[in-house]
């Protein structure tokens, strides 16, 4: 994991030295502090003030991440207290009796996450200047991952290895 950041921080200050008007748009994440690029909107205070915003959260899961550790918190709290108690016994003898207890859902898994789709096309709009579609972002996404090596490797290594291959 260390060698993907190191190879994340290579290729964003690379984008930072060669196109320096987004530098503004550079951000750390308020919850992982990792640097993202942001929309231009983010970058500037409305009164003009270069500082921006300080309160974003980074594309790849912090938000979410810290949304339900915040919502466990808040259920854990209430189902300590004793109508919470009386609730959760209810909920449990009413999964008991139903059958429902351990049999797991199907679970349908998009192959892209929106938040990142969202945050690539937005990068890549910044990067090249004009306004990139959804569908050439999710094209551009599936021709770099394609074609697998003769070796087994992850997805992301081989995007990785694409990318040591084919700098930007």
């Amino acid at each position: 994991m260390r060698g993907l950041v190191l190879q994340y921080y290579l290729i964003l200050r690379l984008i930072v030295r060669t196109q320096p008007d987004l530098r503004p748009c550079l951000k750390r994440c308020r919850h992982c502090r990792i640097f993202f690029l942001t929309d231009r909107r983010n970058a500037w205070r409305k009164d003009g003030g270069e500082a921006g915003r300080r309160d974003l959260g980074c594309p790849f899961g912090c938000p979410e991440a810290h949304g339900q550790e915040q919502s466990k918190r808040r259920s854990v709290a209430y189902y300590q207290t004793e109508e919470g108690k009386k609730k959760k016994q209810r909920l449990n003898q009413r999964r008991r009796e139903s059958g429902m207890g351990s049999a797991p859902g199907e679970v349908a898994t998009a192959v892209w996450p929106e938040p990142l789709v969202v945050h690539v096309q937005g990068v890549v709009s910044l990067i090249e200047r004009r306004p990139v579609s959804r569908e050439e972002i999710l094209e551009v996404l599936a021709k770099v991952l394609r074609q697998q090596g003769l070796g087994r490797r992850r997805k992301i290594d081989h995007a990785v290895a694409w990318l040591n291959e084919n700098p930007p």
